[in-house]
C-alpha cells in the first residue's frame, strides 16, 4: 500500500466498491480500504434488490411505463418529501439508470426485474403496484478464484450453487399451498447438480452484486487493503485531504490528492452510537447488517465538521431474535392465518405493512400497559401446516432451543397461551375472534391488511376473499416473539446531490464523500421499494467519484 492515492475509498460494501470502481475507470489512482477481513458488507448479506426506476432491465422487462422517470420522482415527492431535498431525490431518478449501465459495462453483474414485486407504497402517487425492482442474475464465481473466500458471510447459511432468487424466495414461502413449489425445488436442485458438475461456484442475491463488483476492481486494478480500519480523517485547512488508518495493530496515514469516499456502512452494531440516537428499547442483537458496521465513519466525518440527519432511524423491519442471530421477518408476517400482538393481547398494525412502516409502528404504538417491544405473533397448526417460517418447513417443528430460548411459546388453547406470553386471556381470546370475523367477511376493517399491492406480494392466493387473512383456530397455538430489529441504521452524514459531504450551515467540506448507509438516506423516512438501500449505495457511490474527476479536472 502506497502512501499517496488520488482517492482512497473506506469501505467494500455495495457503495464503496462502485465508488472505487468509477473513480478507477475515471483514470483516478484509487484504493479501497477494508476494516474486515471481506468483501461486500451488508450488500453481499441482502436480498440483492435494487430499486432504480427506469433502468436497463425494467426496459427489457417491459416496466417502464410512459412518463415513468416523472412518476417516480412523483411518488419519491409523495412518500419521502422535505425530508430530503428535492434535487437529491430527482438526481437519484435521473442518474440511477445510467450507473445500472455502467455497473453491466464494467462488472460481471447483470439484472433482472423480480415480477410484481410492489413498491413498498404503490398506492401512493406515483407508486407502482407491478413494482420496480430488479436482481441480479446468478452467476458463476469460479473468476475470482481464491479471492472467493473473502466474500462477506451469508445471512442465512445457503451453500454454493444453492440458487434462490428473491422470485423463487416468494413461490417457496407458501410451502405446500403452492403448486409451483415442487417444480421450483426441482430447478433448484437440478441447478445446484449441474453446477456441481461443471465445476461452477453459482452465488444470487447480494452475494451475486458483491462477486461482480468485486471481479469489476480486479480488472480495473484496483487494490482493496483488508483489515485496514478507518481511525480518523486527515483535516487541513478545512480540507479533508487522508485518512488515518490502523492495520495489524500499527497506524499509518494515506493521502488522499482528490478526495475520500466514505463508504463504511452505518452503526447498527455500535449499542453505544445506537442507545444515544435510536428509538428505545434497542439491540445490535436484533440487526442482521453487516456486525462490522460500528459507525467509524459516521464519527470520524461528525469529529472533520460534517453534519449529520435521520440518526434515529433505520432500515428496520420486524425480528425474530432467534438463539445465536436474528431473523428478518418478510412473508411471515403477510402469509394469512396469523397477527401480532402487543402486552395487552390486541393489535395494533396492519401486519403486512412493509418493514419499515411495520416497525415504525412498533415504535409508536409502545406505551405503558401495551408494550409491543417485544410483541408476539400468534398463529395456529393450520398456518404452521401451510407455510415456510423463519427458514423451517412446512409441519416442521421449532427446534428446542427456540422454546428454552423463550422465542416460541406453544400451548392447546389460548388461554394457555396468553398465560405463557403474559397477556390477558380475554383480551387476546377478544382479538383473536374480531380477526376471524374479518378473515371470514375479507376486510380487516381495523387496520386495512391485504388492501394494498404490496400486502398481497407475500400473501396466499388461494386463500378467499382475502388472500392475507385467515382464521387462527385449530390448536395448537404458537407464539413467536418479534422484535424491531433493522438491516442497517439509515442516519448518518448529510451530503448533497453529488455526495460531497456538507456542515451544519450547508457548505461543502472539500474532499469529503459519503454514500451508502454511512450518509443519511435519500429515502428519508420511508423505504420506496425493494432495493431502496442498495440502489442509492451504489449510485451516490458513482456520482461521488464522477465529482472527484470532474473537479480534478477542472483544476488542472
Amino acid at each position: 500500500m502506497k502512501d499517496t492515492y488520488d482517492v482512497v475509498v473506506v469501505g467494500a460494501g455495495g457503495a464503496g466498491m462502485s465508488a472505487a470502481l468509477a473513480a478507477a475507470k475515471q483514470g483516478l489512482d484509487v484504493v479501497l480500504v477494508e476494516k474486515s477481513e471481506y468483501f461486500g458488507g451488508s450488500t453481499a448479506r441482502s436480498g440483492g434488490g435494487v430499486w432504480i426506476p427506469g433502468n436497463y432491465a425494467l426496459k427489457a422487462a417491459r416496466q417502464v411505463d410512459p412518463g415513468d422517470r416523472d412518476a417516480a420522482k412523483l411518488y419519491l415527492d409523495s412518500i419521502v418529501g422535505d425530508t430530503v431535498p428535492k434535487v437529491r431525490r430527482d438526481t437519484y431518478i435521473d442518474r440511477g439508470p445510467e450507473v445500472m449501465d455502467f455497473i453491466r459495462d464494467n462488472t460481471p453483474v447483470r439484472f433482472k426485474w423480480v415480477p410484481n414485486y410492489s413498491d413498498y407504497l404503490p398506492e401512493q402517487p406515483g407508486g407502482r403496484a407491478a413494482g420496480r425492482s430488479c436482481e441480479p442474475v446468478p452467476l458463476s464465481a469460479n473468476f475470482l478464484g481464491d479471492e472467493l473466500k473473502r466474500l462477506h458471510p451469508a445471512y442465512t447459511k445457503a451453500p454454493a450453487n444453492m440458487i434462490v432468487t428473491q422470485a423463487d424466495f416468494r413461490k417457496m414461502s407458501l410451502g405446500l399451498r403452492n403448486w409451483r413449489v415442487p417444480f421450483v425445488g426441482f430447478k433448484i436442485a437440478l441447478s445446484k447438480m449441474l453446477t456441481t458438475l461443471l465445476g461452477k461456484k453459482m452465488y444470487a442475491m447480494g452475494n451475486a452484486i458483491a462477486i461482480g463488483l468485486r471481479q469489476g476492481l480486479v480488472t480495473a486494478g484496483v487494490p482493496v487493503e483488508y483489515e485496514t480500519a478507518l481511525t480518523d480523517l486527515l483535516v487541513e485547512n478545512g480540507r479533508v485531504v487522508g485518512v488515518e488508518v490502523e492495520k495489524d495493530g500499527q497506524r499509518r496515514t494515506i493521502r488522499a490528492t482528490r478526495g475520500v469516499i466514505l463508504g463504511s456502512g452505518g452503526f447498527e452494531h455500535n449499542m453505544e452510537l445506537r442507545e444515544k440516537f435510536l428509538p428505545a428499547p434497542t439491540n445490535s442483537e436484533w440487526s442482521t447488517g453487516s456486525a462490522n458496521n460500528t459507525g467509524a465513519g459516521l464519527e470520524a466525518g461528525i469529529k472533520a465538521g460534517a453534519a449529520t440527519d435521520l440518526l434515529d432511524d433505520a432500515w428496520w423491519g420486524p425480528t425474530i431474535p432467534l438463539p445465536g442471530r436474528a431473523w428478518f421477518c418478510l412473508a411471515e408476517r403477510n402469509l394469512p392465518g396469523s397477527i401480532i400482538v402487543n402486552s395487552a393481547g390486541e393489535r395494533y398494525m396492519n401486519e403486512a405493512l412493509p418493514y419499515v412502516e411495520a416497525t415504525h409502528a412498533m415504535y409508536e404504538a409502545h406505551r405503558e400497559g401495551a408494550t409491543t417491544v417485544p410483541s408476539w405473533m400468534v398463529m395456529d397448526q393450520t398456518y404452521r401446516n401451510r407455510y415456510i417460517f423463519a427458514g423451517l418447513s412446512p409441519k416442521q417443528p421449532f427446534p428446542g432451543r427456540w422454546y428454552k430460548g423463550g422465542v416460541v411459546k406453544k400451548a392447546d388453547s389460548v388461554a394457555a397461551l396468553a398465560a405463557e406470553i403474559e397477556v390477558p386471556a380475554e383480551a387476546l381470546q377478544a382479538t383473536l375472534d374480531r380477526f376471524n370475523g374479518f378473515a371470514d367477511t375479507g376486510v380487516d376493517a381495523d387496520y386495512g391488511r391485504g388492501e394494498s399491492a404490496y400486502d398481497k406480494y407475500y400473501s396466499d392466493p388461494t386463500v378467499k376473499p382475502n388472500p392475507s387473512l385467515h382464521r387462527i383456530e385449530n390448536g395448537p397455538f404458537y407464539a413467536v416473539k418479534i422484535v424491531p430489529g433493522d438491516l442497517g441504521t439509515k442516519g448518518g452524514l448529510v451530503t448533497d446531490e453529488r455526495a460531497r459531504a456538507l456542515r451544519p450551515d450547508g457548505t461543502v467540506i472539500e474532499g469529503l464523500y459519503a454514500a451508502g448507509n454511512v450518509s443519511s438516506a435519500v429515502m428519508g423516512n420511508t423505504y420506496a421499494g425493494p432495493g431502496a438501500t442498495i440502489g442509492p449505495a451504489l449510485v451516490f457511490g458513482y456520482l461521488a467519484a464522477e465529482d472527484i474527476a470532474r473537479t480534478s479536472k477542472e483544476t488542472v
